[in-house]
C-alpha cells in the first residue's frame, strides 16, 4: 500500500497519473498547501523540500519508504510496477533524460510563468513585464523542445511512459497560461493523446474537490510565496 501526499497541481498529478495507470494500490493524503500543511514535522519527514507530491510506500521489506520529488516517485513506481519505462540500457537511458529535462527546463519555466500570470499582480503592485517575457519565452523554448522531439512519433520515448507522464501536465495547462499550441501540432496531438487515456483522467480529477475556486486569501499567499529557510524551521 502507498501514501499518497497530495494537493491538486500539475507536479501533483503526474504522480496521480502514474498510480491511476498501474493500478498499485493508494490512500490519499491531501496536504493543504495554502494552510501550511507542507511545514509539519511528519510531513517534512517525509518530503525534506516541503513540497507536493510525496509518497511512503508500505511494502518494501526493509519497512516503509518514503520518497520526495515527482520524478523520483516515477522512477519508483515504475519499477516498482515493472511499467511505463524501458527495461534496455539505451532506453533507460533516454527516459531518465527526458525526465530530468522536465525537471529543469519545462517544470521550472512552466511554473515560474504560471505564478506571474496568475498571482504576482495580486501579490505585489509594480511592472512584471519582464518576468514574463522572460517566462512566456522559455515555456515557448520548451515547447519547440517537446514539437521537435514528437516530429514523427506518438510518445516521447518508443512507448507510452512516465516520460509523457512528466512533462503532460504542464502542457495540459498551456491555455490558461496564455500560449496557445497552434504552432506546436505535434505538441498538440500528443497532448490530446494523452489526455484521452481514462488513468489521466482519473488522475486529473483527483482530488477534485480540494482545487480553490476563488482568490487566495491574505494568509495563504503568505504561506504559499512569502517562503524562505525560516519557513522550514517549523
Amino acid at each position: 500500500m502507498i501514501d499518497f501526499h497530495y494537493w491538486p497541481t500539475p507536479n501533483g498529478w503526474k504522480v496521480a497519473i502514474m498510480l491511476e495507470e498501474t493500478g498499485l494500490p493508494y490512500t490519499l493524503r491531501p496536504v493543504d498547501i495554502g494552510a501550511g500543511d507542507q511545514f509539519r514535522p511528519d510531513f517534512m519527514a517525509i518530503s525534506p523540500n516541503a513540497r507536493m507530491p510525496a509518497i511512503v510506500d508500505h511494502d518494501p521489506p526493509g519497512g516503509p519508504l518514503p520518497v520526495f520529488e515527482s520524478g523520483a516517485i516515477l522512477i519508483h513506481l515504475a519499477e516498482k510496477a515493472g511499467r511505463f519505462m524501458p527495461h534496455s540500457a539505451a532506453g533507460r537511458k533516454q527516459c531518465l533524460e527526458w525526465l530530468f529535462w522536465q525537471a529543469a527546463n519545462l517544470g521550472p519555466m512552466a511554473g515560474q510563468l504560471s505564478h506571474f500570470v496568475n498571482y504576482a499582480e495580486s501579490v505585489q503592485a509594480g511592472d512584471h513585464s519582464y518576468a514574463l517575457n522572460r517566462y512566456r519565452g522559455e515555456y515557448h523554448r520548451c515547447l519547440g523542445v517537446l514539437e521537435r522531439r514528437l516530429q514523427g512519433r506518438d510518445w516521447l520515448l518508443d512507448d507510452y511512459s512516465i516520460a509523457d507522464m512528466m512533462s503532460w501536465p504542464w502542457v495540459l495547462i498551456a491555455k490558461p497560461l496564455g500560449q496557445s499550441l497552434d504552432e506546436f501540432p505535434n505538441v498538440a496531438r500528443w497532448r490530446a493523446a494523452v489526455k484521452a487515456r481514462p488513468a489521466v483522467q482519473r488522475g486529473v480529477d483527483l482530488g477534485k474537490d480540494l482545487r480553490r475556486t476563488g482568490p487566495h486569501s491574505e494568509a495563504a499567499r503568505n504561506v504559499l510565496f512569502g517562503q524562505t529557510a525560516r519557513s522550514l524551521r517549523g
